[in-house]
């Protein structure tokens, strides 16, 4: 049987609509961000036919709203195997933080990987995301837990993860001077987590 593997992308959240309107017209647009492919995008490829990866769109991620998440993310719950690797980059990672923090998983957890996860207990500025502490839940049956970030995150500071840290003193916390908001085409270091936790 393959490894099941599963992950969310990121995306952004707003308090209030007018926010999410300002952001559209203030946001500088990249053409070369259209194209681009990402660890995320080319994790299949890069695993290979033991893995199987699952990467479901989730609704309206730039305006994410956390119950639509919840919702989405349920309606795969029965396509999950027991022993599954759950994977959120970013806006994705608070989300299995605060989903498996707040509600029971029927599904055994190998391990959960948390790539750049706003740490966030605020509505004004994580809308329904935010986080409602502590992480108890998270920590006893998320399996082995990961926490991926740099000190040179553009988008969600350093400090977010030692946050985590202090709320989830059993994670592993694998540290970068350079990767940013891990953008980047390749991630060996998420890769060898991942087969090391076959």
């Amino acid at each position: 049987m393959k490894q099941q593997v599963f992950t969310i992308h990121g995306g952004d959240a707003f308090h209030a609509y007018e926010a999410y309107l300002e952001n559209l017209r203030s946001i500088d647009l990249d053409l070369s961000r259209a194209t681009f492919k990402g660890w995320n995008q080319s994790l299949k490829d890069t695993l290979g036919n033991d893995f199987d990866v699952i990467q479901p769109r989730m609704p309206n991620a730039n305006n994410a709203k956390y119950l639509e998440w919840k919702i989405w993310f349920e309606k795969h719950i029965p396509f999950i195997q027991d022993g599954v690797i759950l994977i959120g980059h970013s806006l994705g990672g608070i989300f299995l933080a605060k989903y498996l923090s707040e509600e029971t998983f029927p599904k055994r957890i190998s391990a959960t990987l948390l790539v750049a996860p706003p740490f966030d207990t605020s509505k004004e500025t994580i809308a329904d995301f935010a986080l409602e502490l502590p992480l108890k839940k998270l920590e006893e049956q998320a399996g082995k837990i990961y926490l991926f970030q740099s000190k040179d995150d553009e988008i969600v500071p350093y400090a977010n993860a030692e946050s985590y840290m202090h709320e989830l003193p059993s994670a592993h916390f694998i540290s970068f001077n350079d990767r940013g908001h891990f953008h980047a085409t390749d991630f060996p270091e998420l890769v060898e987590v991942i087969k090391n936790n076959c």
